[in-house]
């Protein structure tokens, strides 16, 4: 009886093990003949491991025009803004805003507006996905690449478009850091500024030496915010062509456009 109970244990036993092997060998065959299977890593996906956010441009394909000059921005609230122009029949920009959304995967994105196509985020580009949400191939592959714009924090003309929270109407008002000599000037909306700057580890910023021409103006307040906010900034953050100008984790003090 325990000789006959010993054998039909070993026999599960056996079974079990075929059964598990099996199974490893089909979950093994799947990822095999699955691409994106094989390469997918949590940790490392496009949403963790680059840095996606800013502005991205191509001239996409058009039936009926010479091309739709496309801009995309993409910023770390999960914002986006849109902007297309179509060559060669009017220079009327249309634009378009929304939010966006990461896929499960963490390498692409679809956006609010559900008219648009999705795309894969990939290091310095977005590429656009077919109706089908697959890569464009053939050889206009290329023209459906979005390149990232990068835009340096030096020797770049930043106009000012937010100051501590409010929108920003001048065209006058700008700051400018030139990496020769460490020399900051521009315009306060009202007088002309300089002064010097020290850029050290992390994005920090140390501004000294400001002075400005004295003339007067019918309204001073945007001059007077802007210089004092010079006075308090301790570090700056970029977001494809806008620069902000902060103190330690508080909310900006200004936001900057670039000057194309």
């Amino acid at each position: 009886m325990n000789k006959m109970a010993l054998q039909l244990g070993l026999i599960v036993s056996l079974l079990i093990t075929s059964c598990n092997l099996n199974n490893k060998k089909t979950i093994e065959d799947s990822l095999g003949n699955n691409p994106k299977a094989e390469s997918l890593d949590l940790e490392h996906t496009s949403e963790q491991s680059l840095d996606w956010y800013g502005t991205y441009k191509a001239i996409i394909p058009c039936a009926d025009c010479e091309g739709i000059k496309t801009t995309i921005t993409l910023h770390k609230d999960a914002t986006y803004e849109m902007e297309e122009v179509y060559l060669g029949k009017n220079d009327k920009v249309f634009i378009s805003q929304g939010t966006f959304k990461w896929r499960a995967d963490g390498q692409e994105i679809t956006l609010s507006d559900t008219d648009r196509p999705n795309y894969f985020v990939g290091e310095n580009t977005l590429f656009q996905l077919d109706v089908s949400g697959n890569k464009i191939t053939g050889h206009l592959a290329d023209k459906y690449t979005l390149v990232k714009n990068s835009i340096a924090f030096t020797n770049t003309k930043w106009k000012l478009v937010k100051i501590m929270g409010q929108e920003v109407d001048n065209e006058k008002a700008f700051i400018l850091f030139a990496t020769e000599e460490n020399h900051v000037f521009g315009n306060n909306s009202c007088n002309n500024f300089t002064g010097s700057f020290e850029l050290k580890e992390g994005n920090r910023i140390v501004l000294s030496k400001l002075a400005s021409t004295m003339m007067a103006c019918p309204n001073m307040e945007i001059e007077n915010q802007f210089m004092s906010i010079l006075k308090k900034v301790d570090n700056f953050s970029l977001s494809g062509n806008q620069m902000t100008l902060n103190k330690a984790r508080m909310a900006p003090l200004a936001v900057f456009v670039a000057v194309e």
